[in-house]
């Protein structure tokens, strides 16, 4: 089912390439940016449409349609929760990672003095937020050295080395955005609940985990987990979601409130929150865009189970890994076969930075004329390419191909 053999006639490879024509979007091209944005398939655009159809036959406000969209947000917080192994009681549904993250931000009852300790490697939405959070309630933002340790070192003992007897919340990501490693979070969890001074919660920015992970999140501990469906796990932009962990639920303040989140009496008057993770959902959305995530859920389900899908996401990363290892001129960020889906690499001449930064934006535009996508990051400044459980072999080659012909143009002055 998993095994690399997309070159060969096998009837692995043949229900490969039948599952890959779900994907329209990979059809004309070598796609190699799933960290960023999945391609959706097409019965999940078309369940979306079906659904807009539904609701605009009933009426958009009649008691059938309203009905149906209560039932469809239902099915989809249990279609979640049943991927990342909690109740469905747990899981708010939002439009993205950042609405998630901010969520459990804004919702602790943050005093002067407090502090938030984030990793050096978190996106930058969630730094402006940290830093926000600093101006408007005298919060201390500081950050621990998580990119240092991809080839070496230890990221639960720099966690620790960096909480502070005032230390309320820490910001970590599961899989490193912009270098792909895949950190030890059950362990990092772990000493942050144990520090001396007091227990100290966890956001967990889970944009690049879930989809690529087996994830049991009861099992990892982490207080707050904000993922979105529309990267690996291919879904319609705009919807994503956050687990809280029931211990937390309480402490967690809604910010941002509307009638989804609120309990009212007979006479319409608010009355208190929802009991679960409702209680952080504020008021009309893309509902319909439910039907779309649960049918690419669905999707991927057929291939294989979530562990046999990230196998072959780790043999993919580690066969292109593996190939860059051999071009001259390129250097991949990781010494070691990635543990995920992510590979980033620099090129160009090492000893000067400036010169590396022009070569990858003009590789990566490059690369989209020759119609291979890849991503640029800015820190650290780099190329990152993501494969999928649905990707081939034969792209890898493409890219590792395309790859060799930039580095020889280098060599040759004509870039």
């Amino acid at each position: 089912m998993n095994t690399l053999d997309d070159h060969h006639g096998s009837a692995a490879a043949e229900r490969l390439h039948t599952h890959r024509q779900q994907f329209p979007a990979l059809g004309n091209k070598g796609y190699f940016n799933f960290g960023g944005q999945g391609p959706l398939p097409q019965a999940a655009r078309l369940a979306i449409q079906q659904a807009y159809d539904y609701i605009q036959q009933e009426g958009p406000f009649s008691g059938q349609a309203l009905d149906w969209i209560v039932a469809q947000v239902a099915e989809t917080r249990q279609a979640i929760a049943a991927e990342l192994s909690v109740s469905p009681d747990t899981i708010s549904l939002t439009e993205s990672v950042s609405v998630g993250c901010n969520i459990a931000l804004w919702g602790i009852d943050w005093r002067s003095g407090d502090h938030l300790l984030l990793s050096d490697c978190e996106h930058p939405g969630i730094v402006a937020a940290a830093h926000q959070l600093r101006q408007r309630f005298g919060v201390e933002v500081s950050t621990f050295p998580l990119e240092s340790t991809l080839n070496g070192g230890d990221p639960v003992a720099i966690v620790a080395e960096h909480l502070r007897p005032t230390t309320r919340l820490v910001v970590v990501s599961h899989i490193l955005w912009n270098t792909g490693q895949v950190l030890p979070l059950k362990e990092m969890v772990q000493v942050c609940h144990t520090h001396a001074s007091r227990p100290v919660a966890v956001l967990v920015d889970a944009a690049q985990s879930v989809g690529v992970l087996p994830l049991d999140l009861p099992d990892l501990g982490a207080d707050f987990y904000a993922f979105t469906g529309h990267k690996w796990w291919c879904g319609p932009d705009g919807l994503g979601g956050l687990y809280v962990h029931p211990q937390a639920c309480e402490q967690l303040h809604p910010t941002f409130i509307g009638w989804r989140g609120i309990v009212s009496n007979e006479f319409g008057i608010p009355i208190g929150w929802k009991p679960d993770g409702r209680r952080f959902e504020v008021a009309t959305s893309a509902f319909p865009l439910c039907a779309g995530l649960r049918t690419a859920l669905q999707l991927h389900q057929t291939w294989g189970t979530a562990m046999e899908r990230y196998q072959r996401i780790c043999a993919l990363s580690q066969y292109l890994w593996q190939q860059l290892q051999s071009l001259s001129g390129l250097q991949c960020l990781r010494q070691n076969p990635p543990q995920a889906g992510l590979i980033s690499f620099q090129i160009g001449d090492f000893s000067s930075p400036i010169s590396n930064r022009q070569h990858h934006v003009r590789l990566v535009q490059w690369l989209e004329a020759q119609h291979l996508l890849v991503r640029l990051i800015l820190a650290p400044h780099c190329v990152r390419a993501c494969v999928h459980y649905f990707s081939l072999e034969s792209e890898c080659d493409r890219l590792v191909a395309a790859l060799e012909e930039f580095l020889n143009s280098i060599d040759q002055g004509s870039i």
